[in-house]
């Protein structure tokens, strides 16, 4: 079924909101009872070192607004404001970004972007949603973070380190060690 175009951008709007108010509580959580159907699914593959899928709203807020998203653990300073919103039929398309505390000497905040795919589902609530962002330039916005003292300790530990651990594992895979030569110019 297809809803109405100012149904699914009000929606849309919502979740805006619904980002920045969740900055402002420094809790995430809530968003998945508030916009996600109760047999919502969320896909994000993390650059395949760690992908999520929750297959629930329960799921869904344990891991992408929970875990994840947490601002309580470590992202304090963090913004992730939705830039753009793009809406046909039911599916939305959005565009935002991670934007890192503080800025650098030349104004520009510290920042990677990323998009959602959206499926509405009626009654102001989302059915699915796939997130895609580039986790190598995350985890590289990470280190200037840390080299110009703004990245906190926690998210380093919980966050940062065990997914790069993860991010070389998966590309260590079926690499034997003359494989590194290839490289060299």
């Amino acid at each position: 079924m297809e809803y109405p175009r100012e149904e699914v951008e009000a929606a849309s709007i919502r979740l805006r909101e619904a980002f920045v108010e969740a900055e402002r509580r420094n809790t995430w959580s809530w968003i998945a009872d508030e916009l996600y159907h109760e047999d919502a699914t969320y896909y994000c593959p993390y650059g395949g070192a760690m992908p999520v899928f929750a297959r629930n709203r329960d799921e869904i807020r344990a891991t992408h607004y929970g875990r994840d998203m947490d601002v309580g653990s470590g992202w304090s300073g963090w913004s992730f404001p939705i830039t753009d919103i793009y809406v046909s039929g039911n599916n939305i398309v959005t565009r935002w970004v991670n934007r890192g505390p503080g800025k650098r000497a030349d104004g520009s905040y510290y920042e990677t972007e990323g998009v959602s795919f959206i499926t509405y589902g009626g009654d102001g609530k989302f059915s699915s949603q796939y997130d895609l962002f580039d986790i190598g330039h995350q985890m590289k916005l990470c280190d200037e973070l840390k080299a110009a003292g703004l990245l906190d300790p926690t998210l380093e530990e919980q966050w940062v380190k065990p997914l790069k651990r993860r991010i070389i594992n998966s590309l260590n895979e079926g690499i034997s060690p003359g494989d590194t030569d290839l490289f060299k110019r």
